[in-house]
C-alpha cells in the first residue's frame, strides 16, 4: 500500500472511529443499522445552491427524510453505486418513498457545474437534487460535516478522493444517522422507515 493510500485510509477511519465514539456515549433509543448520532454538534445545516441557482437548506424540506451524500460526477464506482442505491431504498419504502429527499453534494465544483449536476442526478431518479457552491464554501461544508475529500493529480487531470458516509436527517431536520457504505439498500430503508414513522 502507498504512503497516499495508507493515509487516506487512516483518515476515514478516523472519521468512522470518531462517529461511533460519540454514538457509543449515548443511550441509543432505537436499534438502526447506521450509526446513531442523534444529537449530534455537526452537520446541523448547510447553505448550497441547487442546479437552478436557488439557495438550499434543511428547512426546505422540512417534512422529509433527507439522505445525504458527497460526492463528484467523475467518480467511477463509490458515487454512482451511492446513488443507485439511493435509488432502491426509495423503491423499497414503497409509498413512504414520496417523503425521502435524496441530496447530492459534490465535491468537484470546478468541474461539476449545474448542468452536469441535474443531468447526473436525474439519471438516478428525476427528484434526486445536487447541490454546489464555490470552493470555499465547498469546503466549508465538508468540514462542518467532517466529510474527508483530497484532490489527487492523475495525468494531465484529477480526481478525489473521499469519505463514502450518508448522512440521514428526520423530517423535523435533525441529523440522526450516518450510514456506511457498505451497507445494503434494505438497511438503509429499514432504518429510514424507522425514522418516517417515529416522527
Amino acid at each position: 500500500m502507498d504512503t497516499h493510500s495508507r493515509h487516506r485510509r487512516y483518515a476515514i477511519c478516523g472519521v468512522l472511529a470518531w462517529l461511533l465514539a460519540v454514538a457509543g456515549c449515548r443511550k441509543p433509543a432505537a436499534a438502526f443499522h447506521g450509526i446513531d448520532v442523534t444529537g449530534a454538534d455537526y452537520g446541523s445545516d448547510f447553505r448550497l445552491n441547487d442546479p437552478e441557482g436557488r439557495k438550499r437548506t434543511l428547512a426546505d424540506f422540512k417534512g422529509k427524510a433527507v439522505l445525504m451524500f458527497f460526492g463528484f460526477t467523475q467518480c467511477p464506482d463509490v458515487c454512482p453505486t451511492a446513488l443507485a442505491r439511493a435509488a432502491e431504498v426509495k423503491r423499497l419504502l414503497g409509498a413512504d418513498g414520496e417523503r425521502l429527499q435524496v441530496l447530492f453534494v459534490t465535491l468537484d465544483p470546478e468541474r461539476d457545474k449545474p448542468e452536469v449536476l441535474k443531468a447526473y442526478t436525474a439519471a438516478f431518479d428525476p427528484s434526486f437534487i445536487g447541490l454546489h457552491a464555490d470552493a470555499p464554501r465547498t469546503a466549508e461544508t465538508a468540514q462542518h460535516f467532517k466529510v474527508y475529500f483530497k484532490k489527487v493529480p492523475t495525468g494531465n487531470s484529477y480526481t478525489l478522493d473521499h469519505s463514502a458516509l450518508s448522512y440521514v436527517y428526520d423530517p423535523s431536520g435533525r441529523l440522526r444517522l450516518v450510514l456506511r457504505h457498505e451497507q445494503s439498500a434494505q438497511e438503509y430503508a429499514d432504518d429510514l422507515r424507522q425514522l418516517l414513522h417515529s416522527a
